[in-house]
């Protein structure tokens, strides 16, 4: 158990344990390679290029000085995913409304892990939002 709720997905199919808890700074090369790969082959990430380390690094560190939650979902070292919310819109009638990123990386698709990260994410937002 991390962050004080529950750490993996027992409940989704195919589902092994994994740890979800709070991004680190050391965990920021394995998230722009995931990131990367998502930039390159998907279209949900709205970029051409995909960003190098200093950018992950300048804007995990956004996310987490605004307050919101930037998790890691690991299984022996290694990160397998992430998911962060940030703000919406800065203007002030969006101060309550967030939005998610949930990024898996494409060998562990099919586990449970966008799932369990979004569930986390929602769950720590809101005990934050308290």
């Amino acid at each position: 158990m991390k962050d004080g709720l529950p750490g993996s997905s027992a409940t989704a199919p195919h589902a092994q344990a994994f740890d979800i808890r709070s991004t680190a700074e050391g965990d920021l090369p394995a998230v722009q390679a995931i990131y990367a790969h998502h930039v390159l082959t998907g279209a949900a990430s709205f970029e051409l290029d995909p960003p190098d380390r200093d950018e992950i690094r300048q804007r995990w560190s956004a996310i987490i000085a605004g307050g919101y939650p930037h998790l890691v979902a690991a299984e022996g070292g290694e990160i397998l995913g992430y998911a962060y919310a940030g703000a919406y819109r800065p203007r002030p009638a969006y101060r309550y409304s967030v939005e998610d990123s949930v990024y898996v990386r494409a060998d562990r698709h099919g586990r449970g892990l966008g799932r369990a990260l979004l569930d986390r994410l929602i769950a720590r937002d809101a005990v934050s939002a308290r």
